[in-house]
């Protein structure tokens, strides 16, 4: 199979979807490696690197008309949609519930589109954890910094100092990236509590952190009060393949205090905050009622030596899996009723959205496993 690694093209995204000692493992089993040009160089890979795993440095244009399989970081932009056709596999982060226009993209080119944030196995999210490990333990570094007088914060020191409290950490979700954010906001001496729905995950996060961590079971009530305290609040709500449930709305944003700084890791999900929308490492943050808002949507990009590592080394098995699809080998249909986890990152498959979750938070009727292999039509508002 012939696989390409186009660059990305999104503001500050510095990461590259496979590297060096990936690209050689692939082009040990025979497939073609195409990657473009510098696509790596912001990781620290050089084409020199690349050449010498085995892969062929290319053009972008070359890479999207040749490549069975495109593996990327980052969803396809506007620019990248034309590139997109029929026959073709995508494997990326595609957040697809809080981005119709690339829904309707990918289902107009008849790619089939894999996402890695709702690839499921042994009933973990493997592809998402590594960047929701990066992403949940920047945010309280990046409340803080913007918690600085000069930046528009409200001044409050996030480690406080002797006889004067610290800064006062909410974090709202109790997944990977919530309970990152705990550990470092705990670490740097923040007031530091975890409001969740689900009572076990809060029990966890009692007894991983002994009592340091506060935990609060998430009512109106409770999350309004809690609002009122916050110095910095993490937004880290995840439902797999779906938008995420705006918690703070503009009238639940008042209560908070001026200069207060809200990092919202779920934006790329649609956010927690109904005043958030999409930022990027060039221009991170804005400000709404008093309140500064940091809603980079691909916070890891910032780190992305240790991103691009830690991604590939999550990435490579399933990329290996979906290269096997050649003709005379195995067929997609094949694969996707042999291997579950891949039936699980599917996102878009002949002409319709296949992910259940996806599918409602884009207002299309969800296609049955069935479909796989028989239906034609298209998805119905």
């Amino acid at each position: 199979m012939v696989i390409g690694v186009p660059a990305e093209i999104k503001k500050e995204e510095h990461r590259v979807s496979l590297t060096p000692e990936g690209a050689a493992e692939l082009a040990g089993l025979g497939h073609t490696v195409l990657v473009e040009k510098n696509a790596g160089l912001g990781s620290g890979f050089s084409d020199e690197l690349y050449r010498a795993s085995g892969a062929r440095i290319a053009d972008r244009e070359s890479i999207w008309n040749t490549a069975d399989l495109i593996v990327k970081v980052k969803e396809p932009l506007p620019e990248e949609y034309g590139f997109l056709r029929k026959g073709q596999l995508l494997f990326t982060y595609l957040h697809l519930a809080a981005n119709p226009g690339l829904a309707k993209a990918l289902l107009a080119s008849g790619v089939s589109a894999f996402a890695y944030e709702t690839l499921e196995e042994g009933g973990r999210l493997p592809l998402l954890a590594p960047m929701s490990v990066i992403a949940g333990r920047m945010a309280p570094l990046m409340g803080a910094y913007y918690l600085q007088e000069s930046k528009g914060g409200s001044g409050v020191f996030a480690a406080g100092a002797a006889g004067v409290p610290p800064a006062n950490c909410l974090i709202l979700g109790a997944g990977t990236a919530g309970t990152n954010a705990a550990r470092v906001a705990s670490a740097v001496g923040m007031d530091t509590t975890v409001i969740n729905i689900t009572a076990g995950r809060l029990r966890a996060i009692d007894e991983m952190f002994l009592g340091r961590v506060k935990t609060l079971a998430l009512t109106r009530s409770g999350l309004v009060e809690a609002l009122k305290q916050a110095d910095v609040v993490i937004g880290a709500v995840l439902v797999p393949g779906a938008k995420a449930p705006v918690l703070i709305d503009r009238e639940a944003l008042r209560v908070m205090k001026k200069g207060s700084v809200i990092v919202d890791i779920s934006v790329d999900q649609g956010g927690t905050a109904e005043t958030s929308r999409p930022t990027t490492h060039d221009a991170p943050v804005y400000e709404v009622d008093g309140i500064i808002h940091y809603c980079v949507a691909n916070m890891p990009g910032a780190y992305p030596r240790t991103s691009t590592l830690a991604l590939t080394n999550s990435t490579l098995p399933y990329i290996k899996l979906l290269a096997g699809v050649e003709k005379g080998f195995l067929f997609l249909d094949d694969l996707l009723k042999k291997s579950a986890p891949l039936r699980s990152a599917l996102n878009v498959y002949k002409g319709r959205v296949v992910h259940p979750a996806a599918a409602l938070s884009l207002g299309f009727e969800p296609a049955a496993i069935e479909y796989l292999s028989t239906a034609k039509e298209k998805n119905k508002k």
